[in-house]
């Protein structure tokens, strides 16, 4: 397997130059550029042409978000790695929303550093754990209508996973591994899945393994992710 190319973007030194060290000792990737500013940034990713760039979203001219918005227009099949400080929901959103692939927080460990990168080098998204809840509500927003009713307004989110319509046309979930599902996104824990489809938490645990392994998941927030994302559930 070919190294990950990567340009990375960051305007804080001492980060930035620990980031490439970590970086560098991995035989899995290859920066092949950096910056310190949003502009030198594009510069770079339009040089290099990167499998990923790592973007922090508080940059001294373009924030991240303006920055992640014009690589997706003008080089969409490099994806973007949101790397930041800030957990704050209208941040995770707005990068998202600019078509961000991935979101890691600063403090991040090497292992999931690598992992994340690996998973949004294969196409899918990669979401820490400290921002997937704001994901996940915003992607499923409760709005009240003219006539006073409450319904679900699914908020599409452009961070492209192409592999998946494809993994779930291979193995379809059943109707039972679907109404777990949407518990899993509803945040049910495997018993109360199990008190409210009147089955035993074993034969939960058994589902939500099934469906892990067909959405191709690590954990049942890329699951609920994934799984939002391709309208299985609302």
């Amino acid at each position: 397997m070919s190294a990950i190319n990567i340009v990375l973007i960051e305007d804080h030194d001492l980060t930035r130059a620990g980031m490439r060290m970590t970086l560098q000792q991995q035989s899995t990737v290859k920066v092949v550029g950096e910056a310190s500013t949003g502009e030198e940034g594009l510069r770079a990713v339009r040089q290099h042409h990167p499998d990923i760039a790592i973007v922090d979203i508080g940059l001294p001219d373009l924030d991240g978000v303006e920055v992640t918005r014009r690589i997706k227009e003008e080089l969409p099949d490099t994806k973007v790695l949101i790397l930041t400080l800030r957990d704050n929901e209208q941040t995770v959103l707005a990068a998202f929303g600019a078509g961000a692939d991935s979101y890691c927080m600063k403090d991040i460990q090497s292992a999931d550093l690598m992992a994340a990168l690996k998973a949004t080098q294969e196409g899918f998204s990669w979401i820490d754990p400290a921002v997937a809840g704001a994901v996940l509500d915003q992607m499923r927003t409760q709005v009240i209508t003219p006539g006073g009713q409450t319904m679900t307004s699914v908020v599409e989110i452009q961070a492209a996973e192409p592999e998946v319509s494809q993994i779930i046309e291979a193995s379809p979930l059943t109707e039972r591994e679907l109404e777990v599902l949407q518990l899993i996104v509803e945040g049910r824990s495997n018993q109360d899945i199990a008190d409210k489809l009147y089955i035993t938490v074993g034969t939960v645990k058994t589902h939500v393994r099934n469906i892990l392994n067909k959405l191709c998941a690590d954990d049942r927030t890329q699951a609920a992710v994934r799984a939002l994302r391709a309208g299985l559930v609302r």
